[in-house]
Protein backbone atom coordinates (compact mmCIF):
# COMPACT_ATOMS: atom_id res chain seq x y z
CA UNK A 1 0.00 0.00 0.00
CA UNK A 2 2.95 2.30 -0.11
CA UNK A 3 2.77 3.21 -3.70
CA UNK A 4 -0.96 4.20 -3.15
CA UNK A 5 -2.28 7.33 -5.20
CA UNK A 6 -5.17 7.65 -3.57
CA UNK A 7 -7.93 9.62 -5.39
CA UNK A 8 -10.31 9.96 -2.62
CA UNK A 9 -11.01 13.72 -2.42
CA UNK A 10 -14.94 12.64 -2.94
CA UNK A 11 -15.43 11.85 0.51
CA UNK A 12 -14.48 15.95 0.83
CA UNK A 13 -16.33 17.95 -1.66
CA UNK A 14 -19.17 20.07 -2.34
CA UNK A 15 -22.58 19.67 -3.52
CA UNK A 16 -23.85 21.12 -6.16
CA UNK A 17 -26.92 21.99 -5.20
CA UNK A 18 -26.39 23.18 -1.77
CA UNK A 19 -22.83 24.87 -2.13
CA UNK A 20 -23.63 26.37 -5.55
CA UNK A 21 -20.51 23.92 -7.66
CA UNK A 22 -18.14 21.25 -7.42
CA UNK A 23 -14.41 20.71 -7.77
CA UNK A 24 -12.99 20.82 -11.31
CA UNK A 25 -10.07 21.55 -12.84
CA UNK A 26 -10.18 25.26 -12.97
CA UNK A 27 -11.16 26.06 -9.77
CA UNK A 28 -8.82 23.49 -7.44
CA UNK A 29 -7.60 23.67 -5.25
CA UNK A 30 -9.66 25.66 -3.23
CA UNK A 31 -8.81 28.31 -0.36
CA UNK A 32 -8.12 27.89 3.39
CA UNK A 33 -10.86 29.27 5.61
CA UNK A 34 -8.08 30.38 8.31
CA UNK A 35 -10.88 30.74 10.58
CA UNK A 36 -10.27 30.51 14.34
CA UNK A 37 -10.41 27.37 16.40
CA UNK A 38 -11.22 26.56 19.63
CA UNK A 39 -9.38 24.91 22.45
CA UNK A 40 -11.75 22.27 23.13
CA UNK A 41 -15.64 21.74 22.77
CA UNK A 42 -18.13 23.98 25.12
CA UNK A 43 -18.60 22.60 28.30
CA UNK A 44 -22.67 23.12 27.29
CA UNK A 45 -22.50 21.01 24.35
CA UNK A 46 -24.27 17.22 25.32
CA UNK A 47 -21.74 14.31 24.53
CA UNK A 48 -20.16 14.40 21.17
CA UNK A 49 -19.33 11.99 18.94
CA UNK A 50 -17.44 12.07 15.92
CA UNK A 51 -19.34 10.40 12.93
CA UNK A 52 -17.14 10.42 10.64
CA UNK A 53 -13.11 10.50 10.78
CA UNK A 54 -10.78 9.19 8.78
CA UNK A 55 -7.29 6.99 9.53
CA UNK A 56 -5.03 5.68 7.29
CA UNK A 57 -1.44 3.96 7.37
CA UNK A 58 0.72 6.82 7.17
CA UNK A 59 1.64 6.51 3.67
CA UNK A 60 -1.68 6.40 2.36
CA UNK A 61 -2.32 9.72 4.51
CA UNK A 62 0.88 11.43 2.65
CA UNK A 63 -0.57 10.31 -0.95
CA UNK A 64 -4.07 11.42 0.04
CA UNK A 65 -2.22 14.56 1.02
CA UNK A 66 -0.59 14.68 -2.33
CA UNK A 67 -3.60 14.98 -4.41
CA UNK A 68 -5.50 17.07 -1.76
CA UNK A 69 -2.64 20.22 -2.64
CA UNK A 70 -3.60 19.62 -6.30
CA UNK A 71 -7.31 19.13 -6.75
CA UNK A 72 -8.96 19.98 -3.11
CA UNK A 73 -7.50 22.39 -0.65
CA UNK A 74 -4.85 22.71 1.70
CA UNK A 75 -5.51 20.24 4.39
CA UNK A 76 -5.06 22.18 7.58
CA UNK A 77 -4.76 19.51 10.41
CA UNK A 78 -1.77 16.68 8.24
CA UNK A 79 -2.09 14.39 11.15
CA UNK A 80 -1.13 10.77 11.27
CA UNK A 81 -3.46 8.20 12.33
CA UNK A 82 -2.60 8.03 15.96
CA UNK A 83 -1.88 11.98 16.45
CA UNK A 84 -5.78 12.25 15.04
CA UNK A 85 -6.98 10.24 17.65
CA UNK A 86 -5.25 12.02 20.59
CA UNK A 87 -5.86 15.69 18.97
CA UNK A 88 -10.20 14.72 18.94
CA UNK A 89 -10.10 13.02 22.40
CA UNK A 90 -8.51 15.50 24.53
CA UNK A 91 -10.58 18.39 23.03
CA UNK A 92 -13.57 16.67 24.53
CA UNK A 93 -14.74 14.37 21.46
CA UNK A 94 -16.00 11.70 23.52
CA UNK A 95 -15.56 8.64 21.01
CA UNK A 96 -15.18 8.94 17.09
CA UNK A 97 -16.27 6.62 14.15
CA UNK A 98 -12.81 5.67 12.29
CA UNK A 99 -13.48 5.18 8.45
CA UNK A 100 -10.79 4.03 5.31
CA UNK A 101 -11.30 2.76 2.21
CA UNK A 102 -9.22 0.73 -0.20
CA UNK A 103 -8.73 1.54 -3.71
CA UNK A 104 -7.41 -1.53 -4.84
CA UNK A 105 -7.88 -5.18 -4.90
CA UNK A 106 -5.33 -6.93 -1.72
CA UNK A 107 -5.57 -3.35 0.27
CA UNK A 108 -8.17 -4.32 2.53
CA UNK A 109 -6.95 -6.71 4.55
CA UNK A 110 -4.07 -4.54 5.62
CA UNK A 111 -6.34 -1.57 6.19
CA UNK A 112 -8.99 -3.89 8.53
CA UNK A 113 -5.61 -5.19 10.89
CA UNK A 114 -4.32 -1.39 10.97
CA UNK A 115 -7.45 -0.43 11.90
CA UNK A 116 -8.25 -2.99 14.33
CA UNK A 117 -4.92 -2.31 15.83
CA UNK A 118 -6.15 1.51 16.61
CA UNK A 119 -8.89 0.02 18.44
CA UNK A 120 -7.02 -1.86 20.77
CA UNK A 121 -4.93 0.88 21.37
CA UNK A 122 -7.99 3.21 22.19
CA UNK A 123 -11.27 1.74 22.85
CA UNK A 124 -12.92 5.09 22.51
CA UNK A 125 -12.27 4.48 18.80
CA UNK A 126 -15.04 2.44 16.70
CA UNK A 127 -13.65 1.50 13.59
CA UNK A 128 -14.89 0.58 10.56
CA UNK A 129 -13.62 -2.05 7.86
CA UNK A 130 -13.45 -2.00 4.49
CA UNK A 131 -13.54 -4.46 1.18
CA UNK A 132 -13.32 -3.54 -2.51
CA UNK A 133 -16.71 -4.76 -3.71
CA UNK A 134 -16.18 -7.43 -6.47
CA UNK A 135 -12.18 -8.57 -5.30
CA UNK A 136 -11.94 -12.11 -4.25
CA UNK A 137 -12.69 -13.27 -0.86
CA UNK A 138 -14.83 -10.27 0.21
CA UNK A 139 -16.88 -11.52 2.22
CA UNK A 140 -13.73 -13.64 4.49
CA UNK A 141 -12.64 -10.47 4.57
CA UNK A 142 -15.55 -8.82 6.14
CA UNK A 143 -15.94 -12.05 8.55
CA UNK A 144 -12.09 -11.52 9.87
CA UNK A 145 -12.60 -7.89 10.20
CA UNK A 146 -15.64 -8.38 11.91
CA UNK A 147 -14.20 -11.01 14.15
CA UNK A 148 -11.46 -8.76 15.24
CA UNK A 149 -13.85 -6.48 16.58
CA UNK A 150 -14.80 -3.55 13.57
CA UNK A 151 -17.77 -2.35 13.70
CA UNK A 152 -19.32 -1.57 10.44
CA UNK A 153 -18.01 -1.09 7.00
CA UNK A 154 -16.87 2.24 4.84
CA UNK A 155 -17.18 1.81 1.66
CA UNK A 156 -16.66 5.05 -1.31
CA UNK A 157 -18.27 4.67 -4.95
CA UNK A 158 -16.16 7.30 -6.51
CA UNK A 159 -12.92 6.00 -4.92
CA UNK A 160 -13.27 2.32 -5.64
CA UNK A 161 -15.46 2.85 -8.83
CA UNK A 162 -18.89 0.95 -8.42
CA UNK A 163 -22.76 1.52 -8.52
CA UNK A 164 -24.79 0.96 -5.12
CA UNK A 165 -26.82 -1.34 -6.79
CA UNK A 166 -24.13 -3.87 -9.00
CA UNK A 167 -24.43 -6.91 -8.16
CA UNK A 168 -20.81 -7.25 -6.85
CA UNK A 169 -22.38 -5.42 -3.28
CA UNK A 170 -24.35 -8.47 -2.22
CA UNK A 171 -22.17 -10.37 -0.88
CA UNK A 172 -21.13 -6.61 0.92
CA UNK A 173 -24.88 -6.28 1.85
CA UNK A 174 -25.58 -9.90 3.13
CA UNK A 175 -22.57 -9.77 5.29
CA UNK A 176 -23.55 -6.75 6.92
CA UNK A 177 -27.03 -7.69 7.30
CA UNK A 178 -25.66 -11.43 9.09
CA UNK A 179 -23.32 -9.47 11.55
CA UNK A 180 -25.80 -6.83 12.38
CA UNK A 181 -22.56 -3.66 11.19
CA UNK A 182 -23.97 -0.53 9.85
CA UNK A 183 -22.79 0.12 6.42
CA UNK A 184 -21.55 3.96 5.65
CA UNK A 185 -20.99 4.45 1.52
CA UNK A 186 -20.52 7.42 -0.23
CA UNK A 187 -22.89 7.18 -2.85
CA UNK A 188 -24.07 10.82 -3.38
CA UNK A 189 -23.07 11.89 -6.53
CA UNK A 190 -20.90 15.26 -5.90
CA UNK A 191 -18.50 16.11 -6.30
CA UNK A 192 -17.91 15.42 -10.69
CA UNK A 193 -14.14 16.01 -10.78
CA UNK A 194 -11.90 14.96 -13.83
CA UNK A 195 -9.59 14.13 -11.27
CA UNK A 196 -11.55 11.38 -10.87
CA UNK A 197 -11.08 7.72 -12.75
CA UNK A 198 -14.80 7.14 -12.83
CA UNK A 199 -18.01 9.14 -13.01
CA UNK A 200 -19.90 9.66 -10.32
CA UNK A 201 -22.78 11.13 -12.14
CA UNK A 202 -23.05 7.66 -13.60
CA UNK A 203 -22.43 5.11 -10.45
CA UNK A 204 -24.49 7.21 -8.29
CA UNK A 205 -28.09 8.24 -7.92
CA UNK A 206 -30.47 8.45 -4.89
CA UNK A 207 -32.66 6.10 -6.51
CA UNK A 208 -29.42 3.44 -6.78
CA UNK A 209 -29.54 3.95 -2.99
CA UNK A 210 -33.64 3.59 -2.86
CA UNK A 211 -33.53 0.38 -4.94
CA UNK A 212 -30.58 -0.76 -2.19
CA UNK A 213 -32.90 0.30 0.81
CA UNK A 214 -35.66 -1.64 -0.55
CA UNK A 215 -33.78 -4.95 -1.19
CA UNK A 216 -32.61 -5.07 2.07
CA UNK A 217 -34.56 -3.91 4.67
CA UNK A 218 -32.34 -5.38 7.43
CA UNK A 219 -29.32 -3.24 6.52
CA UNK A 220 -28.16 -0.20 8.34
CA UNK A 221 -27.15 2.18 5.27
CA UNK A 222 -25.27 5.54 6.17
CA UNK A 223 -25.07 8.02 3.12
CA UNK A 224 -22.33 10.75 3.93
CA UNK A 225 -22.79 14.62 3.48
CA UNK A 226 -26.28 14.27 3.80
CA UNK A 227 -26.35 12.74 0.59
CA UNK A 228 -25.85 15.18 -1.14
CA UNK A 229 -26.27 16.65 -3.71
CA UNK A 230 -29.61 14.75 -4.31
CA UNK A 231 -31.07 16.56 -0.63
CA UNK A 232 -34.84 16.62 -2.13
CA UNK A 233 -34.54 12.55 -2.76
CA UNK A 234 -32.85 11.64 0.61
CA UNK A 235 -35.40 13.83 2.42
CA UNK A 236 -38.48 11.77 1.24
CA UNK A 237 -36.19 8.18 1.47
CA UNK A 238 -35.68 9.56 5.36
CA UNK A 239 -39.31 9.43 5.46
CA UNK A 240 -39.91 6.39 4.22
CA UNK A 241 -36.97 3.97 5.01
CA UNK A 242 -36.30 2.98 8.49
CA UNK A 243 -32.79 2.09 7.43
CA UNK A 244 -31.16 5.00 6.31
CA UNK A 245 -29.14 7.21 7.78
CA UNK A 246 -27.27 10.78 7.31
CA UNK A 247 -24.63 12.39 8.38
CA UNK A 248 -23.68 15.88 8.30
CA UNK A 249 -19.98 15.63 7.09
CA UNK A 250 -18.82 19.00 5.63
CA UNK A 251 -22.68 19.59 4.44
CA UNK A 252 -23.02 22.02 7.67
CA UNK A 253 -20.21 24.03 7.83
CA UNK A 254 -20.31 26.68 5.99
CA UNK A 255 -17.35 26.51 3.53
CA UNK A 256 -19.13 25.98 0.72
CA UNK A 257 -21.74 28.79 -1.25
CA UNK A 258 -24.91 28.32 -1.08
CA UNK A 259 -27.40 27.60 1.47
CA UNK A 260 -26.75 24.19 4.24
CA UNK A 261 -30.09 21.90 3.50
CA UNK A 262 -30.98 22.70 6.94
CA UNK A 263 -34.43 20.86 6.31
CA UNK A 264 -32.86 17.50 6.49
CA UNK A 265 -31.89 18.16 10.12
CA UNK A 266 -35.54 18.05 10.72
CA UNK A 267 -36.82 15.70 8.47
CA UNK A 268 -35.93 12.64 11.38
CA UNK A 269 -33.70 13.89 13.93
CA UNK A 270 -32.97 10.75 14.98
CA UNK A 271 -31.55 9.57 11.86
CA UNK A 272 -28.83 12.34 11.31
CA UNK A 273 -25.28 11.85 12.96
CA UNK A 274 -22.50 14.58 13.21
CA UNK A 275 -19.09 14.12 11.30
CA UNK A 276 -16.42 16.20 10.70
CA UNK A 277 -14.14 14.82 8.02
CA UNK A 278 -11.05 15.34 10.25
CA UNK A 279 -8.22 15.39 9.54
CA UNK A 280 -8.99 16.37 5.51
CA UNK A 281 -10.72 19.81 6.34
CA UNK A 282 -9.30 23.14 5.19
CA UNK A 283 -10.99 25.35 8.03
CA UNK A 284 -10.92 24.91 12.03
CA UNK A 285 -11.44 21.26 13.56
CA UNK A 286 -14.02 22.67 15.18
CA UNK A 287 -16.33 24.89 12.96
CA UNK A 288 -19.07 22.28 12.01
CA UNK A 289 -19.93 21.55 15.29
CA UNK A 290 -20.14 24.79 16.39
CA UNK A 291 -22.63 25.88 13.53
CA UNK A 292 -24.89 23.08 14.48
CA UNK A 293 -25.08 24.25 18.28
CA UNK A 294 -26.20 27.76 16.81
CA UNK A 295 -29.45 26.55 15.22
CA UNK A 296 -30.95 26.56 18.21
CA UNK A 297 -32.05 22.82 18.01
CA UNK A 298 -34.04 21.63 21.47
CA UNK A 299 -31.75 20.11 23.37
CA UNK A 300 -33.21 16.22 23.05
CA UNK A 301 -32.53 16.73 19.61
CA UNK A 302 -28.95 18.29 19.33
CA UNK A 303 -27.69 15.51 21.86
CA UNK A 304 -29.78 13.02 19.27
CA UNK A 305 -27.55 14.60 16.41
CA UNK A 306 -24.17 15.16 17.83
CA UNK A 307 -23.64 11.99 19.64
CA UNK A 308 -26.72 9.81 20.64
CA UNK A 309 -27.81 8.89 17.04
CA UNK A 310 -24.33 7.34 16.12
CA UNK A 311 -24.51 5.35 19.78
CA UNK A 312 -27.65 3.86 18.72
CA UNK A 313 -25.80 2.96 15.08
CA UNK A 314 -23.53 1.51 16.46
CA UNK A 315 -24.25 -0.21 19.17
CA UNK A 316 -22.18 2.17 22.26
CA UNK A 317 -24.63 1.92 24.19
Amino acid sequence: MHDCPLPCLADHAPPKEAFGGWLSADRAPLPAANDEEGERLSSSLPEVIDAHVHLFPDPVFVALWRWFDQYGWPIRYKLMARDVVHFLLSRGVSRIVALHYAHKPGMARALNQFMAGLCQEEPRILGLATVLPGEPGAKEILAEAFGMGLRGVKLHCHVQCFSPDEESLHDVYEACVRANRPLVVHAGREPKSPAYKCDPYVLCSAERVERVLAEYPGLKLCVPHLGADEFDAYERMLERYDNLWLDTTMAMAEYFTGPAPLRLLHCRPERVLYGSDFPNVPYAWDREIKRLAALGMREEALAALVGGNAKRLYGSE
